[in-house]
């Protein structure tokens, strides 16, 4: 396996990281961006200096940081910026998951340099990143995709190339509605129930044989019956992926209610404090709101 580069170590890079590893991969880690843990530092772990000094050493180099900026100043930093590394034949793959219009205009930049890019966000969480079993979204070439491939198996299972540059960001997009609103509906009807008198564990339990089943319902339900908010998916990165899909909607002249109302919800555990809480934790602002918990607290 190739030399290959990784910057951003956070809940989820840190043991994608460590998958490539286990797969053989020799991993290179810029010290500038965020400091690499020192279980990913050794024989197959290597610190570089920049990101500069990544792309120069390896030829892929994978990207997961939290936003637009983070992914603008790893590539494009005038002092220490991935572009000044590239060359022909080096690949950079930006699993963060970011504006599809910035990862468009991105691509044509990294392309100039006679490099190639594809974008890839993830959906799977924590529990996907450990487990190697994430959903993975690409954009770009074919080509450069197949290429990719053996790496990407060793970080997840449905690998699907959506389109060309910006559609693996706009299908994270995507994914990232249909999660959100999933938690709300999940946390209404918990709610309801637990109001009602019904005992929530109970409920989301029955519920999981039938046509409401979902994996929202099996895991992050357990986890709003438990009050278990640890963040395996912080509310603050879901929020900046709704405001992506916001965005986009008004540039599209589209209305998306239901997504706006499930930012509110997410504003509303910022505003209690909860900006860092797993995002299964939208159920405490329907708490808040209700004055009413369904677990005793």
């Amino acid at each position: 396996m190739k030399n290959i580069g990784f910057i951003g170590t956070g809940i989820m890079g840190k043991p994608m990281a460590k998958n490539l590893q286990d797969a053989g991969g020799t991993l290179h880690f810029s010290q500038h961006f965020e400091p690499a843990p020192a279980e990913l530092l050794g024989k197959q772990g290597m610190a570089c200096a920049t990101p500069a000094e990544v792309a120069q050493r390896c030829d892929v180099i994978f990207i997961m940081v939290p936003d637009t900026p983070q992914v603008e100043d790893v590539l494009f930093n005038n002092d220490y910026g991935l572009e000044k590394g590239l060359t022909a034949g080096k690949t950079v793959v930006d699993m963060s998951s970011i504006s599809p219009m910035a990862t468009k205009r991105f691509a044509a930049r990294i392309e100039k340099s006679g490099a190639a890019y594809l974008d890839a966000p993830v959906s799977g969480g924590e529990v996907g990143a450990k487990a190697a079993t994430l959903s993975i979204m690409a954009g770009g070439d074919e080509t450069v995709f197949n290429r990719i491939l053996p790496l990407f198996q060793c970080l997840g299972k449905n690998i699907t190339l959506v389109g060309g540059h910006g559609a693996g960001q706009t299908c994270k997009v995507a994914n990232q509605i249909i999660v959100a609103l999933n938690i709300e509906a999940v946390s209404e009807a918990l709610l309801f129930a637990a109001k009602a008198g019904a005992d929530p564990a109970r409920v989301r339990q029955a519920l999981m044989g039938g046509f409401a089943s979902s994996k929202i319902l099996e895991v992050h339900g357990e986890r709003m019956v438990k009050g278990n908010f640890d963040p395996g998916f912080r509310i603050a990165l879901h929020q900046k992926d709704l405001n992506l899909a916001l965005e986009g909607a008004r540039e599209l002249q589209l209305n998306l209610p239901n997504t706006a109302m499930a930012q509110q919800l997410f504003n509303t555990c910022a505003a209690l404090g909860g900006s860092q809480w797993d995002h299964s934790a939208m159920i405490r602002a329907l708490e808040h709101l209700s004055d009413f918990s369904i677990r005793d607290e």
